[in-house]
């Protein structure tokens, strides 16, 4: 009972950040990216909290229950995800965004590159594998909610998932990185008392180590158990490689480039990212180790955690630490929402279907977005629950392909058009598909994502010489965000030209029959 008790506490407590914040959401940059005024510390843990997911308590352990220190070709990319992304994209990326006056990184492509087709297509491919990540966390909230509670699977997920999308549709972007940033914050705690108490039952990593060794010698490979892959470098350099640099393909964690209070807040963050992820990283893939040695008969190599959590915590210190799994899941999830339903409203309703929607009705369409990819999740997940780790590391391995090349190129090549921004993006989603759907990598010994990374790059330095060069006003836009010095006034002219804003109004002015 006294689980039940502090978890219902906890899902209260974000209900209240979503009304708080709910308050504060007057304009359309207020709801979908906070009014960019978001600092380090919350720019940092809102960031790492997003990119972690459920997979972090769920998927990751699961991956190491079976194949052993394999498992950390993925753990040690990730730790430096945070910073190679900051470092990469932070401040320039937040210039340039700013300059355009976009508001979702779907239009910031489309304004970068001139291109409305990149809408069109960068929307699909959004909408499309955010959902099947958002799937994939909310069958993590079900599983946690299940073993906390004992209620039906359907039930669970219902509970967890809507509180998610209580908190993400009333208060929109602010509610989301207050909420991850304290649950942020939780995962660390629960983690790291998880990882402590599961040392001390095997003997700390020596004493570990010696019995993974006596059940199967294997498991102690860099190859994965039964040396599955054994000298298959492709793979290890895919899986090093998706979280490594991965992060700057995801439009929901890209986003906080663009809602950061200034350019300056990127090298900040980058610290306490850093110092976040050395203290939470490779923890869950430690207790996937753990869960070999102590819980070697469990049946779903997902639930180690959970597991583990009742296996070393008594009553509520183990609710606690459920929370913080709870916690995981809910920060990727009201963001992958949050994202998709800004894309919804913004780069297909607003682009598409009412350019002259006022800021009211934006907001308004925003919310009901949300609210709709929430219940459309929640369906698909309850019919069709495939193993988290599987679809997320799909998921987040087709945007990556999809998106990197096009964000990295967009503020560091000021001569990047959109014929090559479109070949890469079709051809790295595709590539990574093909791969996965086919088992290409038992084959070929090459991870998707590093398949996908390849051809995504190759094809955008072919087909970006048969594209125009961008407009100069752009290429003045990108020489900015660089950091490189233009006249004064072109600046300004760019900006005035650009920003949504003042196209509107000098619209209205006309139509109104205002002169100078």
């Amino acid at each position: 009972m006294i689980e039940k008790i502090v978890f219902i506490v906890y899902l209260a407590g974000m209900l209240f950040i979503g009304y708080y914040f709910s308050r504060r959401d007057e304009t359309l940059e207020d709801y979908l990216l906070g009014g960019r005024t978001i600092g380090p510390a919350v720019t940092a843990l809102t960031m790492q909290s997003t990119s972690m997911s459920g997979y972090m308590f769920m998927g990751g352990p699961a991956l190491t229950f079976k194949s052993g220190w394999f498992g950390f070709w993925y753990a040690t990319g990730d730790v430096g995800g945070g910073l190679v992304n900051l470092a990469i994209l932070g401040k320039r990326m937040r210039r340039l965004s700013q300059i355009l006056g976009a508001l979702t990184p779907i239009e910031y492509l489309e304004k970068r590159y001139e291109c409305k087709a990149i809408t069109i297509i960068g929307s699909l491919i959004s909408i499309v594998f955010l959902s099947c990540y958002v799937i994939g966390q909310f069958i993590a909230s079900g599983k946690t909610l299940e073993t906390l509670t004992g209620w039906p699977f359907a039930v669970s997920l219902l509970i967890g998932v809507g509180v998610i999308i209580g908190y993400t549709v009333s208060g929109g972007y602010l509610a989301v990185c207050w909420t991850d940033f304290f649950q942020g914050i939780i995962m660390v705690l629960g983690m790291f008392g998880i990882l402590i108490m599961g040392l001390s039952r095997v003997g700390g990593l020596t004493g570990l180590n010696n019995a993974l060794g006596k059940m199967d010698p294997t498991y102690l490979s860099l190859w994965g158990k039964g040396l599955e892959y054994n000298n298959q470098w492709g793979v290890a350099l895919g899986a090093l490689l998706i979280y490594a640099i991965g992060y700057m393909g995801l439009p929901h964690v890209v986003v906080r480039h663009m809602s950061m209070k200034s350019p300056k807040t990127a090298k900040v963050a980058a610290v306490y990212s850093t110092i976040w992820n050395i203290l939470f990283v490779y923890s869950p893939y430690v207790l996937g180790l753990i869960g070999i040695a102590l819980l070697p008969n469990l049946k779903d190599p997902e639930m180690v955690v959970p597991a583990l959590a009742h296996e070393v915590f008594p009553g509520i210190f183990s609710a606690l630490l459920l929370t913080a799994i709870m916690a995981a899941i809910m920060s990727t999830a009201d963001s992958l929402l949050m994202q998709a339903g800004s894309i919804l409203a913004r780069d297909v309703y607003q682009r598409f279907f009412r350019p002259n929607a006022s800021q009211k009705q934006m907001v308004f369409v925003s919310r009901l977005l949300v609210f709709a990819v929430g219940v459309f999740g929640i369906i698909l997940a309850v019919l069709q629950p495939p193993t988290v780790f599987g679809i997320v590391v799909f998921a987040f391995g087709t945007l990556g392909d999809s998106f990197i090349v096009p964000y990295i190129a967009a503020v560091y090549y000021e001569k990047a058009n959109k014929v090559g921004a479109l070949a890469a993006m079709i051809s790295g989603a595709i590539t990574n598909i093909i791969w996965t759907a086919g088992a290409l990598d038992r084959t070929t010994a090459i991870h998707p994502f590093l398949a996908g990374l390849i051809v995504s790059a190759v094809f955008f330095v072919i087909f970006n010489r048969f594209g125009r060069d961008p407009s100069q006003e752009i290429k003045d836009a990108v020489r900015r965000a660089m950091g490189v010095r233009i006249p004064k006034g072109v600046e300004s002219g760019i900006s005035a030209m650009m920003a949504p804003e003042a196209k509107a109004v000098a619209r209205f002015l006309r139509e109104e029959g205002v002169t100078a």
